[in-house]
């Protein structure tokens, strides 16, 4: 059995480096000290490092994007401190990363008790992402990590909407899909959600979501934000009918709010060997019968 934890994360201003460095220990000591494991923060978590910048330089979308890039590297060792003085696996959001080849990159690292894992970069870009900001999809594809229970891998919100990206992380052995998620409606909350379920429906694999909330009318990227945090597990044997583990009752909080909710991995696993159907197993018979 494992403890996860995931943010309904509030876009608040923390205008230095020390104010958003005690934020983010107190958040996450919160979230530890009620014995969460793994801790998921949304897409886009990271961009709040903006509210560091002057004001113009805050509400210019793609000079914020630049401004934040000298924090970036302070933000790595501040997470990856905490994932270790807290013996958990954090992943922190997402934020844009200058890549070498001058191309801006949503990135999220994965963080452990041993230090940092590695990265996934958003593979498929909104149209928001992909026209106004220019920011673009990832060059490595997809991996998976490896934890203390197992293996774990993360879909970058629009990602979960696209079956194959979840099937490429279950054939790598992924038990537990992390889904960090920024909307900015209701619709685009219900979009990543019903992904997220499908996806987990599909592999068999357990999704957790996590999402910004709040308005932020300092950002010229991140000003209204609308979602939910659940935990998502196939509907069968030892796992609830609607296939809802937990979820966040309120769907913008004006704080942030950590849901937790523990998770059987042993009993997810029988269900791919014992349950009343074969999602997994069955994948390929849909290219023979089409």
């Amino acid at each position: 059995m494992i403890r996860l934890a995931a943010c309904q994360y509030a876009i608040d201003h923390w205008p230095s480096w020390a104010a958003y460095a005690t934020h983010l220990t107190e958040l996450c000591e919160t979230a530890a000290a009620q014995g969460a494991q793994v801790l998921l923060l949304p897409e886009y978590a990271g961009l709040v490092l903006s509210a560091q910048l002057p004001a113009a330089q805050c509400a210019d979308l793609h000079a914020s994007l630049a401004g934040i890039q000298p924090l970036v590297p302070r933000w790595r060792a501040l997470c990856e401190q905490l994932a270790r003085r807290l013996g958990v696996y954090l992943q922190p959001g997402s934020l844009p990363v200058l890549d070498d080849d001058g191309r801006y990159r949503n990135r999220a690292w994965l963080f452990g008790p041993d230090g940092e894992l590695g990265h996934q970069d958003k593979l498929i870009m909104t149209r928001f992402e992909r026209e106004v900001w220019g920011v673009h999809g990832g060059r490595e594809g997809l991996r998976s990590f490896d934890t203390a229970f197992g293996r774990v891998g993360i879909l970058v919100c629009y990602d979960n909407e696209f079956p194959l990206l979840a099937r490429t992380l279950a054939e790598q052995g992924a038990d537990l899909i992390l889904a960090p998620s920024c909307t900015d409606t209701e619709a685009g909350y219900y979009r990543v959600r019903i992904g997220a379920q499908a996806r987990a429906l599909e592999n068999q694999v357990a999704v957790l979501q996590s999402a910004t909330v709040g308005r932020a009318n300092w950002s010229a990227a991140l000003d209204e934000n609308i979602g939910r945090a659940g935990l998502y597990v196939p509907p069968d044997y030892g796992q609830p009918a609607n296939g809802v583990v937990a979820e966040s009752t309120e769907l913008c909080p004006a704080s942030s709010q950590w849901l937790f909710a523990d998770l059987e991995l042993a009993a997810l696993r029988r269900v791919r060997d014992e349950g009343q159907v074969f999602t997994r197993r069955d994948w390929p018979l849909q290219w023979e019968v089409l």
